[in-house]
């Protein structure tokens, strides 16, 4: 890892984080600064793991900036996914392109949180549904996707969204993605309507909340595209390093009436400020009613752009918080820090 910082090795990106003891600063592997001493390097796999180390970013790599490119390989390898989006890439033709296939998988894993026989499937299944959409024939679409058997395909796409392919144009699908933060993986899921979930990846309640979308929106989850989570990917990222503490994602939360009036409440509080359960009551005009306010922020699925991080007791200390209190005093922390950087509201 050493001689690849010191070389500039794109093929390590994704692979390794080097936090420099000296100065305090992690980086990337392709980094332009001054290389340090070997003693004096720490590596790391993930940025997390780096800010959690003690370390702050980089301002010349960017380290935590998504819009960076993804390593070489799995640009390559999406490439290759592209060319032939319905087919299937085996172990032996990753070995012909001279692709370790583990390796491969691995590159995958850290980047996407899948597989890249898992990414491959997903995007074929995806192509599939939107083709059935488009009104092409199952049988001409099941061929393109690479099923010798009419039953092996309609098991696949039922399997992934829990329909079969006849009933697909009625069939609502939610788009999700693993995003890494500093403070651990998040999962995002949209669709056309707007975001629909943003939770760390480690909440009790996630899967609790993911069915209750499929119920809901009579709709299945599936690992894919969509603009809104590249929006919401890119906010996440400017929202970390300091450069926007505010999301501009359209949001679409599932919730009750009261439940989605506590949450537009939530997102008056600007980036920073406190309020307490009682201000929120006495803006909703119920007053008295702390404990409803409570448990309407408890089951709000869009961490962060729906700031329920943002509301404490009434005497200044902190109260629950479905990521953790710890993440929850972060997130206060790394607001007043930036907040006196923000642009100017017009």
């Amino acid at each position: 890892m050493y001689r690849a910082l010191c070389s500039r090795d794109a093929s390590f990106e994704g692979l390794f984080i080097a936090g420099v003891r000296t100065t305090g600063i992690f980086c990337r592997p392709t980094c332009s600064a001054k290389k340090p001493a070997p003693e004096n390097v720490e590596f790391f796999a993930t940025p997390s793991e780096a800010l959690l180390g003690g370390y702050r970013p980089c301002l010349r790599c960017q380290p935590m900036d998504p819009a960076q490119r993804p390593p070489e390989l799995i640009e390559r390898l999406r490439a290759e996914v592209e060319k032939v989006p319905g087919g299937r890439i085996t172990d032996k033709e990753l070995r012909a392109l001279a692709i370790d296939p583990s390796t491969a998988r691995r590159q995958f894993k850290r980047h996407y949180g899948m597989t890249f026989q898992a990414y491959h499937r997903a995007r074929r299944m995806g192509l599939a549904l939107r083709n059935v959409r488009r009104g092409a024939a199952v049988e001409s679409v099941q061929l393109d996707s690479g099923f010798d058997s009419a039953s092996g395909f309609r098991e696949a796409f039922t399997r992934m969204f829990g329909s079969a392919p006849t009933s697909a144009k009625s069939q609502a699908c939610l788009y999700a993605e693993r995003i890494e933060t500093p403070l651990g993986m998040m999962v995002a899921i949209a669709d056309d309507a707007g975001l629909r979930l943003l939770e760390f990846a480690d909440r009790r309640a996630l899967e609790r909340e993911i069915g209750i979308l499929r119920a809901r929106l009579r709709a299945n989850v599936a690992p894919g595209e969509h603009p809104l989570l590249d929006q919401i990917r890119k906010e996440l990222g400017d929202y970390f390093a300091g450069r926007n503490l505010e999301f501009s994602v359209p949001l679409a939360p599932v919730g009750s009436e009261f439940q989605v009036r506590t949450w537009e409440i939530l997102r008056t509080i600007p980036p920073a400020e406190t309020r307490s359960y009682s201000w929120m009551a006495d803006r909703l005009q119920i007053p008295g009613a702390r404990r409803a306010v409570g448990r309407a922020n408890g089951t709000n699925m869009l961490c962060l752009v729906i700031p329920c991080h943002r509301v404490i007791r009434a005497d200044g200390t902190l109260c629950g918080y479905g990521g953790g209190l710890w993440r929850k005093r972060w997130l206060l922390e790394h607001e007043r820090k930036f907040s006196g950087e923000q642009p100017a509201r017009s």
